[in-house]
């Protein structure tokens, strides 16, 4: 690198023979040196690259406008024309990828020539404006900001000033005067790329033909009505037209924020709901309509976007975030299904997102999915009755269902979890429903997410084939272990039963009114519990006149919780210090015990009350943990396809792991507190808990077991309780759920395989369909026009 900065290998004269060498480029292969006339004559066709000049010292950089080369358009590199216009003060600047230069052009004034800005468009240099341009980028420049843009998110202003800085400061004057000229030539570049893809240059009715969502990149898969479903599908019964549903997810990404820096009439949009966005005039114009309509508080935890969107600052922000709707089972946007809010996550903002992309699909079964559709999917239809007709959808004749996202459900009450799970409804297969710069102006911004959204949907259309493909793979092997686990489970079970419960799901999938078969019809043990029937019977002992408290500040058992609750801390504690280097010779907290009853040694002695206490809430604490063990173990295996997500899997792994840790510990004391009550019967419920066994129902294959871990069976337990024929039915039915779901996403996924090549033919078709349409203005144009249609 050091050689490279000095001369090297000195030459008395150039390879022509008539001078000194004293030029090098920078962007030429090699270090060759040339004289002035060999330089000039070599970068004819290279007008953009680097030059720097020996001054007998070191190299100093130069350009080649300054050694005399001027840039012809509207003729062959070399040839000159008898007409010469020089640009606007013969001082014309190009945006190049190597830098940004300063150049002599001169534009063809002959009879024939075109306007100045399509010489410049011919010559693949893109003008920063129609009238008397005196600014290009190259369009080998805009393709790699394009893409650099989509690929690292890099803003216009750092990489414009980036390209700055390869001018050693040199004319940083006039290089800082180009940066509204390059931001106005970027979002020119994005809305007329969209247009080309879109075909809209081959249509004969011209840009402004455009409708509507036009510019979108639509997903392939999804059921696309004259496209990639045959016909008649409307006429399919039930049982086969929910292949056809379409599954739509709506999210608010509050990340996407803007300042009120600027307006729609200063900076408005191009593409004015061409593509994802909707088209701004008519979605404020119904939020002003609807300004004074307050927003219902959610009946289910307490939901901050829904308690408070009326509420929530937006000082100083034209926008606090952006709705968005996508296609649920394969993460694309949909159509103008993306736009502003302005206050919050509101229902009148995602209801008028929703029934706007669905203007663009005809099918008759809908699966939506949010994160708050327990609460948003109320009223909704009264909702519409006041949204713009166009939006109105014939309801009646539609089914449409609604789910929460399988990753936020478990923040929702056990209703919500039971009623609105893509895990206990038919027909769903495994669908989830989980997809700065300078200041921009709205329109701009607008148009920016617009290209990145297409952009998007573009890579995952091009992906498809490897997706789809791998999805299947995972899918069938899935199907085939849960019916596995399923059959198992039922070898454990009268077949009576099953029969029974069959129909009841049955029933309850046909008629949701019908009794929930996943909802628990007996109120289970747990700590809570216990704890509150512990409480609330030494408050009546107390009423009576019995105080056997230990201590006046703290009850029998409140004593045993804390000490319980304490335990739990240290164990947590424990783990955590094992990974470190501990110092044996200082005593820590975690180390100590607590001397609860189940600690004492037998001959020590006990108050069996306090015992009792303990015994009860140890039993509520061992079903707690192996719920949450069970739990955890059915979150994983549904993580198959989020194998990129390692923070959340390995987060999960913990609490997994600390669930078992927590049973051990419950039926360590249960084991010691049953010699001193004499309880007896309790193992059998509650067995040793080994590492092997925890894993999840549909696992045999890999353990090589070929049984299912006793965790998942209730076939240890007394089948003669109503009780515990419940929790029987309750497991029969979520196994059972499980197997039909992985069952049905292999249909889907065979399903959606034929939908993606029958729509990429009706595409190939389309194409040709508008390269036939289209009148060319030349031969040229016209071979131009055949190449892009292959």
């Amino acid at each position: 690198m050091l050689r490279l900065e000095g001369h090297g290998t000195p030459k008395t004269l150039c390879r022509c023979g008539l001078a000194a060498p004293r030029f090098r480029c920078h962007d030429c292969f090699g270090t060759q040196m040339f004289c002035h006339e060999c330089i000039l004559h070599s970068h004819t066709r290279d007008p953009l690259h680097r030059i720097d000049m020996w001054n007998d010292s070191f190299f100093q950089p130069t350009t080649l406008r300054k050694l005399g080369l001027r840039v012809q358009l509207g003729h062959a590199p070399g040839d000159r024309c008898y007409n010469p216009h020089p640009s606007s003060s013969d001082n014309f600047v190009v945006i190049d990828v190597h830098g940004i230069h300063e150049i002599a052009l001169d534009f063809c004034g002959c009879a024939s020539a075109q306007i100045h800005y399509k010489q410049l468009l011919r010559t693949r240099w893109y003008p920063a404006t129609t009238s008397d341009p005196r600014t290009a980028a190259t369009f080998a420049l805009m393709e790699h900001f394009h893409l650099l843009s989509f690929e690292s998110k890099v803003s216009a202003y750092e990489f414009y000033h980036s390209l700055a800085r390869r001018n050693n400061n040199a004319g940083l004057s006039v290089i800082k005067d180009r940066y509204s000229a390059f931001m106005r030539m970027v979002c020119e570049w994005r809305h007329l790329r969209q247009l080309w893809r879109a075909g809209r240059g081959n249509d004969p009715n011209g840009i402004h033909a455009t409708t509507a969502g036009e510019l979108a990149v639509q997903c392939p898969a999804c059921p696309h009505p004259g496209k990639n479903i045959l016909q008649g599908w409307e006429d399919e019964p039930p049982w086969v037209r929910w292949k056809y549903a379409l599954f739509i997810a709506i999210d608010a990404n509050f990340r996407l924020k803007r300042k009120a820096v600027s307006s729609d009439n200063v900076d408005p949009s191009l593409n004015s709901g061409w593509a994802y966005f909707i088209e701004e005039a008519a979605y404020k114009a119904y939020l002003a309509h609807q300004v004074g309509v307050k927003q219902d508080r959610s009946t289910c935890v307490n939901h901050n976007t829904v308690n408070l969107a009326d509420t929530k600052s937006s000082y100083g922000l034209a926008v606090t975030g952006v709705g968005t709707v996508d296609c649920a089972r394969h993460d694309m946007k949909l159509a103008n299904g993306v736009g502003d809010l302005q206050k919050g996550e509101k229902y009148i903002n995602m209801d008028y997102l929703v029934f706007s992309a669905l203007l663009a699909f005809t099918v008759t079964m809908i699966n939506i999915s949010y994160d708050i559709a327990c609460q948003w999917h109320k009223k909704l239809w009264a909702r519409m009755e006041g949204m713009p007709s166009r939006f109105h959808i014939p309801r009646d004749s539609m089914t449409i269902r609604f789910f929460v996202l399988k990753f936020h459900l478990k923040a929702h009450i056990d209703e919500c979890q039971r009623n609105f799970s893509f895990n206990w409804s038919k027909h769903v297969g495994r669908t989830d429903g989980e997809a700065p710069e300078h200041e921009m102006g709205p329109g701009s911004r607008r148009d920016t997410l617009d290209d990145h959204f297409g952009d998007w949907n573009w890579k995952k259309i091009t992906a498809l084939g490897c997706t789809l493909l791998h999805k299947i793979r995972n899918t069938i092997k899935w199907k085939k272990e849960h019916e596995e686990g399923l059959a198992e489970l039922e070898r454990t079970i009268q077949p009576t039963l099953v029969l029974q419960w069959r129909k009841e799901v049955e029933a309850w999938e046909e008629d949701n009114s019908q009794p929930n078969p996943f909802e628990s019809r007996y109120a289970p043990i747990t700590q809570a519990a216990v704890r509150l029937q512990l409480a609330e019977l030494e408050a009546h002992e107390l009423q009576a006149g019995i105080n056997v408290s230990l201590h006046t500040d703290i009850s029998p058992s409140r004593l045993i919780t804390a000490g319980i609750d304490l335990q739990d801390q240290h164990s947590l504690r424990h783990r955590s210090s094992e990974a470190g280097t501990t110092n044996t010779a200082q005593l820590k907290p975690e180390v100590f015990k607590l001397w609860l009853p189940s600690e004492l040694q037998p001959t020590v002695g006990c108050d069996d009350r306090l015992a009792a206490h303990e015994w009860d809430l140890r039993h509520a604490q061992a079903l707690d943990a192996l719920n949450k063990v069970c739990s955890h173990l059915c979150l994983r295996s549904h993580m198959y396809i989020y194998k990129d997500r390692n923070a959340l899997i390995e987060g999960m792994e913990v609490r997994k792991c600390a669930s078992v840790d927590k049973y051990r510990c419950a039926r360590n004391a249960l084991l010691a507190l049953s010699h001193q009550l004499n309880r007896s019967g309790w193992d059998i419920s509650l067995p040793p808990l080994l590492d092997s066994q925890v894993r999840p129902m549909g696992d045999m294959e890999r353990q090589g077991t070929g049984t299912i871990s006793w965790i998942w069976l209730d076939s240890h337990v007394d089948n003669s309780s109503s009780e515990n024929e419940r929790v029987q039915d309750l497991e029969w039915c979520k196994a059972h759920a499980r197997a039909n779901r992985w069952s049905e996403e292999v249909e889907l996924l065979l399903k959606e395989m034929r939908r993606v090549i029958a729509f990429l033919r009706w595409q190939a078709e389309w194409w040709s369909e508008r390269h036939s349409s289209q009148v060319p203005e030349s031969p040229a144009e016209q071979e131009g026009l055949a190449a892009y249609a292959c």
